[in-house]
């Protein structure tokens, strides 16, 4: 039997059958007629705010029309031709603070289209299907390296490759996905989704995978810019940045990525330890997924700690009211002082120096990533710095995602700015501005 009744951190807290409905699908997917229903409620504005909202500007009137009139796989076609990675996005953007807030059904009745879900259904639809929906177009000759197998890598190489060039994808990890395999929560990406997605997009072809190798380990700069025509950064932020407080070496203090990346890739979920008492340091997504996967998994009391107000969480109130609606504590105005045996001592950052402590078994820090290594590249604050079109200080070299100076650090941005760089660098090659 699992230890339920003293502190530690232990494995199965819960049954193999409580887990999995605790992890279950968080949004299940629509059917037939519920997505006809809910694509009858958009008001296909011609001047759509929601487009404007979208990352990847999908034409969100238009596939959802595509929907309505029973073309589910045109509209999933419309999707991708903006965003490759449009079966995640669907399952993993911010909607709510993206284009389902600039909905005109949500200014006018506080419920938006469902666009997410509509979005979801329609690539569902058509991956199900298992052709790739898009050919590739003669060679150009030209080779291409992508260093990042995550939403920024893989969108660049599928667009290089789309375009006719050969691509070799190069990353850190035994396999594909980055942040979409490693750093989403489970209960938003089911049944091996991420995985699915790169089979199904390196169905166009011309893209090699090679794994286990990373910038300044095992590639460099130089070597790869020698060898191919361009070469495109996606690394994300591999580093994690530290409390710097006394006790953070103490066992059961860790990063909330490992956590969430070992849950990612466990096979039985029952062999996950967690403690019975948890604080999550940090205010963002990932202090969030870590919190709520910590509650699913058994823990009893579970506690976001956030050094600002709520107003200014990174999190969206959507994810926060999701976070506490799972039985997480969200504490705010407060930073950690020092890590004890069993409790963490939190400092109120109101000047006044009071302290408060909290029961805890087990500490995840989620206080922001860093650059592994910037490769001698110009930065911008941490991050490489890129124009807009995702050029970097060195001549040949692009950059996106996470890693690169610019947009909010989710996703769907990724996925533009992976293709906007892509078709900057195939222009390049091909002579054009």
């Amino acid at each position: 039997m699992p230890d339920t009744t003293t502190t530690g951190i232990v494995a199965a807290r819960l049954s193999n059958d409580v887990l999995k409905t605790n992890f279950a699908d968080l949004h299940a997917p629509l059917g037939e007629h519920e997505a006809a229903v809910a694509a009858d409620r958009c008001y296909f504005c011609y001047d759509a705010p929601c487009v404007t909202a979208c990352p990847t500007s999908i034409d969100i009137p238009l596939f959802i029309r595509q929907i309505a009139t029973g073309t589910s796989e045109a509209a999933a076609k419309t999707i991708f031709d903006q965003n490759i990675l449009g079966g995640m996005c669907a399952r993993v953007c911010p909607t709510e603070t993206l284009c389902e807030e600039a909905c005109v059904r949500e200014a006018a009745e506080g419920k938006p289209v469902e666009i997410g879900r509509l979005q979801r259904h329609a690539t569902d639809t058509l991956m199900a299907k298992q052709a790739h929906p898009y050919v590739r177009a003669a060679s150009t000759g030209k080779k291409i390296a992508v260093v990042g197998a995550g939403p920024a890598g893989l969108a660049a190489a599928h667009r290089l490759s789309m375009l006719g060039n050969d691509v070799t994808v190069f990353d850190a990890r035994s396999k594909a996905g980055g942040l979409n395999e490693f750093g989403i929560a489970s209960y938003k990406s089911t049944n091996d989704f991420a995985a699915r997605e790169v089979d199904w997009l390196l169905g166009i072809g011309g893209i090699t995978i090679e794994t286990g190798k990373a910038l300044g380990a095992g590639l460099s700069l130089d070597d790869l810019s020698d060898a191919y025509d361009a070469v495109f950064l996606g690394v994300g932020l591999g580093g994690v940045n530290a409390l710097s407080v006394d006790g953070e070496d103490k066992s059961g203090v860790s990063d909330a990525v490992d956590f969430i990346a070992e849950l990612r890739q466990a096979r039985d979920l029952a062999s996950l330890p967690v403690g019975r008492d948890v604080v999550v340091i940090g205010g963002g997504m990932t202090a969030v997924d870590a919190a709520i996967q910590s509650k699913l998994l058994g823990a009893r009391n579970v506690t976001i700690a956030y050094r600002r107000g709520r107003d200014l969480m990174s999190a969206s109130p959507y994810e926060q009211d999701l976070a506490a609606s799972k039985g997480v504590q969200l504490m705010f105005n407060v930073q950690p002082k020092a890590i004890h045996d069993g409790v963490i001592e939190m400092e109120y950052t109101d000047g006044s120096g009071e302290t408060v402590r909290i029961a805890a078994d087990q500490v995840f820090k989620a206080i922001g990533q860093t650059l592994v290594t910037d490769a001698g590249l110009k930065l911008d604050g941490r991050k490489i710095a890129v124009d807009a079109n995702g050029r970097t200080s060195r001549k040949g070299v692009w950059a996106g995602g996470d890693c690169a100076s610019g947009g909010d650090d989710l996703t769907v941005t990724a996925v533009a700015e992976g293709r906007d760089a892509a078709m900057d660098i195939h222009a390049s090659l091909m002579g054009g501005k």
